[in-house]
């Protein structure tokens, strides 16, 4: 059951539960008439292997409210793409897969590459942007809408909800974040944004002093959800983080594109859950200390680029204000989870508290070091500018795929 609580810096839509999902849907289905909805799954082959992806589709198949789907899919073979073609062709909406590694994308990305506008490094942030260029060029969609295709809990109504804000022609809303909590097998979970996200920002305000930003950050309710929509019409200026800074980086984007008034964020679903990733204690490159790292240093070029001044020594009282405030956070978790019959284990939570603290001061070297790193991969009207065909010939090149390999 939700709250009334608003925070005053974005609109929270809450789910009260005194709506039939039924009713909902209907109402979607009315509003897609004029503003089509599309959704853009980012997927490795590996996940069509899991069966979460497959219940997401049975779900996705009786979303009549959804016009097209796009699956962005990576590290597939020749093999490997015609199974995924078949895999999901039992999909009744109009929907097409972008074969990454596939000769003719590939050969985009070459073209990108040589006029220094390829993503530089793979990963769901890559795919995504390819999935928003192919969702421009083809010119079919008002409002797109991206998940994951993990999510073990899923359902249609999380997606409904989430596009609805955006959908709605009465709602100002061109930005929509959902949120849930993430509690799964009696335990919480959503350890990057409780141990991470939220006493970073907490730390922040008391080094650095009042932040717009970090007030912005602050008021979502889970930062890090891979759930978002959008209108279509603002997709053209939004640059995509090629890191795992993914979600802040989008945030970030819609914060400086964006007024207040039009970014919101929804209630999606009573209880979320999807794949965890490690600790990865031992290798920085992997798991929840790279993305942590990856994080941190997203946050830390926002505000730099709003005039924030960095140094060793502000990073390093950064890093002790965060371990006095995470540790005291773990003990409010804690209780929490104790109230609700949930297991909260202290000694794991501080390890990750302890793993984390020491990211924030080695993303800081890393940003000090190199602060013109540019993880951003360019937006796509600074594509269209620089080669005003490719977008066109990546449509061209995605239906030839299609079509030359139909299930």
């Amino acid at each position: 059951m939700g709250d009334y609580h608003q925070n005053g810096n974005v609109a929270t839509l809450h789910r009260f539960g005194t709506l039939d999902p039924a009713d909902l849907e209907r109402e979607l289905n009315h509003y897609a008439q004029t503003r089509k909805i599309s959704l853009i799954l980012p997927s490795l082959y590996s996940e069509l292997e899991a069966q979460a992806l497959s219940d997401i589709l049975d779900e996705l198949s009786t979303a009549s409210f959804v016009n097209q789907i796009i699956i962005g899919l990576d590290r597939a073979d020749e093999e490997q793409y015609r199974y995924a073609k078949e895999y999901f062709s039992r999909l009744p909406q109009d929907h097409v897969v972008l074969w990454n590694d596939g000769p003719r994308l590939k050969a985009i990305d070459s073209r990108l590459g040589e006029m220094d506008l390829a993503p530089s490094e793979p990963g769901k942030g890559r795919n995504v942007w390819y999935c928003i260029g192919y969702a421009l060029s083809a010119k079919n969609c008002d409002v797109i809408a991206i998940h994951d295709c993990d999510i073990v809990t899923y359902s249609k109504e999380m997606l409904a909800r989430l596009v609805y804000p955006v959908t709605n022609a009465r709602f100002p809303y061109q930005f929509c974040k959902g949120f849930y909590p993430r509690i799964a097998d009696r335990k919480m979970n959503g350890r990057v944004t409780r141990l991470l996200v939220t006493p970073l920002l907490l730390a922040l305000k008391k080094v650095i002093g009042q932040n717009a930003y970090v007030d912005y950050l602050k008021s979502f309710r889970y930062p890090l959800a891979g759930e978002f929509a959008m209108r279509t019409a603002i997709l053209p200026e939004i640059r995509i983080p090629s890191d795992w800074g993914l979600e802040i980086g989008v945030l970030s984007e819609v914060y400086r594109n964006l007024s207040s008034n039009a970014v919101c964020q929804v209630d999606i679903a009573d209880a979320y859950d999807h794949k965890h990733q490690p600790l990865s204690e031992d290798d920085a490159t992997k798991g929840l200390s790279r993305m942590s790292t990856d994080i941190c240093k997203a946050i830390y070029r926002k505000l730099a680029i709003d005039g924030v001044i960095f140094s060793p020594e502000i990073f390093r009282t950064l890093k002790a204000t965060y371990y006095r405030i995470a540790l005291d956070l773990i003990e409010v978790y804690y209780n929490d989870g104790l109230i609700n019959g949930l297991h909260v284990d202290r000694h794991v939570e501080e390890r990750s508290v302890e793993l984390f603290a020491a990211n924030i001061v080695e993303a800081g070297q890393v940003f000090l070091q190199n602060p013109m790193e540019a993880p951003f991969i360019p937006n796509w009207s600074r594509v269209q500018a620089a080669d005003s065909d490719l977008m066109r010939e990546l449509f061209e090149a995605v239906k030839a795929d299609n079509e030359e390999f139909a299930a």
